[in-house]
């Protein structure tokens, strides 16, 4: 869910958002190998060259796929057309072209590239650098600024007035409208807009704005914050790590969408993966389950099994990203971080405990001590949270 966020720049803060930035560089470590691509990426990361690619997007291809990607996402989703007409489909993709609009315009703010050495510390206290990175997003949080009031005005007009599955269609058609327009670009274009995409896709999905908020009220080195400065930086790795051992586990797993191991398959896994990752942080920073239990757990029942994943997926992947999770943590952080794994599980078990039967109320636990009912066949599920 995405919710307005102000964001109080305390140490804690910075330090959290520093890391979400860095979700957003490049590895272009080959440009050292590769001088030609290193003009040309200078080259495309010119103003003149920003205008000409935005224009190239904006008034040739830019409505068009929306529209194909919007076809696309309601072929995925099968509830769709019962929560959602074709006047609502065409102001919601009128909508993501806004968005594409302002991302456009802050990639056009930006001038020349910043490419800077990423050094890893050993174990054995020697340093090495491993890779190069560039900073495609410079300045997060204008282009938070830029685009929150868009995204929070459709939550209000779609989501919270309609139905919650609204918000999974929206990731699904940036998901797909994203591909269709990398289509579009030049080798150069791609490096330098691709993580503007991948952020907007993010930002619908994964509440790493909260998770970087919620640390102001934190101190430096207070046990939560350090737990999550840990890991944060450690959300892509982990993911990775548990989507391989997924694939031979499950090699034989299909959803709406295609096998575990097509590539579309493995993107949305991998961003659902770091989903999980950031409301499991967001519920240790706000020391509270509220998150998961009001938003992830209904998010999970609505949208998973419309998307043909079954439930016993959903279980097996959230389990083995605990053991990976578990098994990366310092012992000192393992007793605090032990109350939220648990939380977490009790909240989808008694979840998958009610599936197994024909009612369609699904009674989640809380800690909150009042607990959390979702009617998972209403056709508004939404409506029916009942939060203390």
């Amino acid at each position: 869910m995405l919710l307005p966020t102000d964001i109080d720049k305390t140490p804690s803060v910075e330090l959290l958002i520093n890391f979400w930035a860095e979700r957003y560089t490049v590895d272009v470590s080959s440009l050292s190998k590769n001088p030609r691509f290193y003009g040309e990426l200078m080259k495309a990361a010119s103003p003149e060259a920003r205008a000409l690619t935005a224009a190239k997007l904006l008034k040739t291809v830019l409505y068009r796929t929306s529209n194909q990607a919007s076809i696309q996402a309601k072929s995925l989703y099968e509830y769709i057309p019962d929560v959602i007409d074709s006047y609502s489909e065409q102001r919601i993709t009128q909508f993501a072209c806004q968005v594409y609009q302002k991302l456009l315009e802050v990639y056009q703010q930006q001038s020349g590239i910043v490419v800077t050495p990423t050094v890893r510390h050993m174990i054995t206290g020697v340093t090495e650098q491993v890779s190069l990175s560039l900073s495609a997003i410079p300045n997060i949080e204008r282009l938070v600024n830029q685009i929150e009031q868009l995204l929070l005005k459709y939550q209000e007009q779609y989501v919270m007035a309609r139905d919650q599955r609204l918000l999974g269609f929206l990731t699904t058609l940036f998901n797909f409208t994203n591909q269709l327009l990398i289509n579009q670009l030049t080798s150069a274009e791609t490096v330098l807009l691709c993580p503007y995409f991948k952020f907007v896709e993010e930002y619908v999905s994964v509440p790493w704005l909260r998770v970087c908020t919620a640390a102001a009220k934190h101190q430096l080195n207070s046990p939560a914050l350090t737990l999550v400065e840990q890991m944060f930086p450690m959300a892509s790795e982990i993911s990775s790590t548990v989507y391989c051992r997924l694939l031979q586990l499950l090699p034989n797993h299909r959803s709406n969408r295609g096998g575990l191991g097509d590539p579309d398959v493995a993107h949305s896994c991998l961003r659902d993966l770091d989903m999980f990752q950031a409301y499991l942080w967001l519920s240790v920073l706000e020391e509270s389950l509220r998150s998961v239990e009001q938003e992830l757990v209904p998010l999970c029942v609505m949208v998973m099994p419309n998307v043909g994943v079954k439930w016993e997926m959903t279980d097996k992947w959230k389990r083995e990203l605990v053991n990976e999770i578990e098994s990366r943590v310092q012992p000192e952080h393992k007793l605090l971080l032990q109350s939220y794994i648990q939380g977490m599980e009790q909240a989808f078990l008694a979840v998958r405990k009610h599936l197994g039967y024909q009612d369609d109320i699904i009674e989640v636990l809380s800690d909150l001590g009042q607990n959390l009912t979702v009617h998972a066949h209403s056709q508004n599920p939404y409506n029916h949270f009942f939060t203390p």
